[in-house]
């Protein structure tokens, strides 16, 4: 076993320690949870929803479900793919929720200080174009693409997150691909 198997190993067990202890009531553990999830969730409902409040009410929102029904958990899914689900749940329940349609703004990008100008201008140009493709996305298929690419998920954590069969995962990643590849096509040129 390698370095890398081998401390995600001990963090599942942690997390599973964790959780144990936030279902026997036990705040200090929810409030390492909380710590562990929190950013997490908070970059995975931002590219979903663009919505800077949104996500922090969501988020909270999620990781109260998480602490009130820590006792459900029940260990036949990885924790983190359950918190990804209450995640989603919610932020779909808050979607729907909305009068306002979703706004897009882009995201920052980080850059250290030896990066050359042009180089920093072809990376925020390129992240604006991927972030206003993401948005023409539907919700679904934004969130499978996120989920597989930005969470590292496979296909079955993301059907349970999403609560659908693992065909339908594919297919909506599949469409999203062939999507995303038609809307950056001129960009993907420029780089060529």
């Amino acid at each position: 076993m390698n370095g890398r198997n081998h401390d995600r190993e001990l963090a599942l067990l942690d997390e599973a320690w964790l959780i144990q202890r936030a279902a026997a009531g036990d705040r200090c553990a929810f409030e390492s949870l909380y710590r562990l999830y929190f950013p997490r969730i908070a970059r995975f409902l931002h590219r979903m929803t663009r919505n800077a409040q949104l996500i922090e009410e969501v988020a909270n929102d999620a990781m109260l479900a998480v602490w009130q029904k820590a006792r459900t958990f029940d260990g036949s899914c990885k924790l983190s793919t359950w918190i990804f689900a209450i995640a989603y749940r919610k932020a779909c329940k808050a979607l729907h929720a909305l009068d306002e349609p979703l706004g897009a703004c882009p995201d920052d990008c980080e850059c250290g200080p030896a990066c050359q100008p042009e180089r920093l201008f072809e990376q925020l140009r390129l992240g604006d174009a991927v972030n206003a493709a993401l948005d023409t996305l539907p919700l679904a298929q934004r969130a499978v693409f996120q989920l597989t690419f930005f969470h590292d998920m496979g296909y079955a954590e993301i059907a349970e997150v999403m609560a659908c069969p693992v065909n339908t995962v594919k297919t909506r990643l599949f469409h999203a691909r062939r999507r995303l590849a038609q809307l950056l096509a001129d960009q993907l040129e420029e780089r060529t």
